[in-house]
């Protein structure tokens, strides 16, 4: 049994991308889930992994980390992932493309966020459907414009998966989920293409992971 233990939800966008990036490591590790639709998060057990109750949750080298950014960072700095170039510019407009979905999209789509939005709107019926295309559709139309700076080859900014990819590949999902049109934005859906036929990101993907 791994020493390494995730402690994720299936439907996480950041859980999502931990699992990619310890798949893109080679790193087995053992799932534990937090059920944040029955609350689980929510409980002692779990606030006394992370204070802030979110998942995921990464236990590894002896640390225990949180927030998927973060823990992503780690595990390009100790596996050597490249999940970033070098060059300063570079980076910093890659950072870019990867933050306008993980900073921008993702925390005004979560769970809580969007169950609070229902409940002020008096349980409108097409909510909370309607929130979360308000956010992730021109949310991911400006990411299309900023991949037209980038060659994708086939991934968002080269040849391998980056940090874009792996921010993009489950907010990608999301809005299918939510039945967002992604009809006008092909680069995406290119870099999807690609992803898609990645042992990295299939054995990662919610399916692979749900209940039952």
């Amino acid at each position: 049994m791994s020493d390494v233990v995730l402690y994720d939800y299936w439907r996480s966008s950041a859980s999502y991308r931990v699992r990619i990036t310890l798949n893109l490591a080679g790193i087995a590790y053992r799932p534990v889930v937090v059920d944040l639709v029955g609350g689980a998060q929510k409980s002692d057990e779990h606030i006394a992994r992370n204070p802030q109750g979110f998942v995921p949750v990464l236990d590894i080298d002896g640390l225990r980390l949180t927030q998927s950014l973060a823990i992503l960072d780690y595990l390009d700095r100790t596996r050597q992932l490249n999940l970033l170039p070098d060059d300063p510019a570079e980076r910093a407009r890659v950072q870019a493309l990867a933050y306008a979905i993980a900073v921008d999209i993702h925390p005004v789509c979560n769970l809580s966020v969007a169950r609070f939005a229902t409940t002020l709107s008096q349980n409108a019926p097409d909510m909370p459907g309607d929130w979360m295309r308000h956010f992730i559709k021109p949310g991911l139309q400006a990411f299309e414009a900023m991949l037209g700076d980038f060659e994708q080859a086939p991934y968002c900014v080269g040849s391998k998966p980056g940090l874009a990819d792996l921010c993009l590949i489950p907010q990608i999902y999301n809005a299918r989920r939510w039945q967002v049109d992604l009809s006008d934005m092909p680069r995406l859906l290119r870099v999807e293409e690609a992803c898609a036929d990645h042992p990295a990101f299939v054995a990662a993907h919610p399916d692979a992971h749900a209940p039952g």
